[in-house]
């Protein structure tokens, strides 16, 4: 009996230029290991149940930790000088994964895009990129955090931002701690609004589609001290929230709010942020630009009337 092939991916991401896998991104990745290879110029901890945004110079590395144990952080990304474009969370999994990890980029909007950040080191996907991937691309299977008897997997594109009016339709109460609150007053300092919110990446978090094609989330596995981190390849400004769904073993899978006003410092954890300058910036980033938008000239079909 022949057994029926799987259609390819629609996209393929391994064209030359969509994964971040050169030379470049493994120079990147080696500063990690390096006590001379990058300065720390900030770093703070996201307490439990909030929010906070930042921004991260082009050329620039980003790290975001578990410094006390599984905890979920929804990220959002913009374009630090042009709110308008921001990370797109379908197009991203549409060209990478459902679930990202090193070697992987976080693209912008139409009719931007382009690569917000690269994703160049992993605890939970092995480590850094150049631990993890070879020079041709390929991932090593074997040093990559595998998929639960369930398929779920983590650092997950697939679902969204909690939030008090899906909440509130469900039947729940008034909660103000929702990832998508978080991130709203996360931003306001910088001039956006509830309205820029929007799709996020859900760092540390495990989670998958069942055989019906619907969302489950499970346990995160992360442990104190793991970390995702990403080079930002223009200046971007991000905003993270540590959710406040998740319980105090970090299963998601028994998530939720509902008494929680009272406790929640509990069950939540602390999120880590450092940014990291590069030393020797020039040799590490020989041969890089920042990416640029796909060189579309066209009007989508539309003529503008002779004047």
């Amino acid at each position: 009996m022949s057994v029926a092939r799987r259609p390819p991916p629609a996209y393929e991401s391994s064209l030359a230029g969509i994964q971040a896998t050169s030379a470049i991104y493994h120079r990147i990745s080696r500063t990690a290991s390096d006590a001379t290879g990058r300065v720390l110029k900030e770093s703070f901890e996201i307490p439990p149940c909030s929010g906070q945004a930042w921004t991260v110079p082009a050329g620039s590395v980003c790290r975001l930790t578990t410094p006390n144990g599984p905890q979920v952080g929804d990220l959002n990304l913009w374009n630090a000088h042009n709110p308008r474009e921001r990370l797109w969370a379908a197009r991203t999994r549409q060209i990478h994964a459902s679930h990202v990890s090193v070697g992987d980029r976080l693209w912008s909007n139409l009719p931007y895009l382009r690569p917000l950040v690269s994703i160049t080191g992993d605890s939970l996907g092995g480590g850094q990129l150049h631990d993890v991937l070879a020079p041709d691309g390929k991932r090593d299977p074997e040093k990559t955090f595998p998929s639960t008897q369930s398929g779920g997997r983590v650092h997950d594109l697939l679902g969204t931002r909690c939030d008090p009016y899906v909440n509130m339709l469900m039947g729940g109460k008034t909660f103000d701690f929702h990832c998508h609150s978080n991130l709203t007053r996360a931003v306001v300092p910088y001039g956006l609004t509830e309205l820029d919110v929007h799709d996020v990446l859900n760092v540390f978090q495990v989670t998958g589609l069942d055989e019906e094609g619907r969302y489950f989330m499970e346990a995160s596995p992360a442990q104190p001290g793991e970390y995702f981190e990403f080079f930002a390849e223009v200046d971007v400004l991000c905003a993270l929230s540590a959710c406040p769904g998740v319980p105090s073993t970090g299963d998601l899978s028994n998530w939720g709010w509902e008494d929680k006003e009272g406790d929640m410092l509990a069950s939540c954890r602390p999120l880590g942020v450092e940014v990291y300058q590069l030393v020797d910036k020039d040799k590490v980033l020989e041969g890089w630009m920042q990416p640029q938008s796909p060189a579309y000239k066209g009007m989508h079909g539309m003529t503008m009337p002779a004047r």
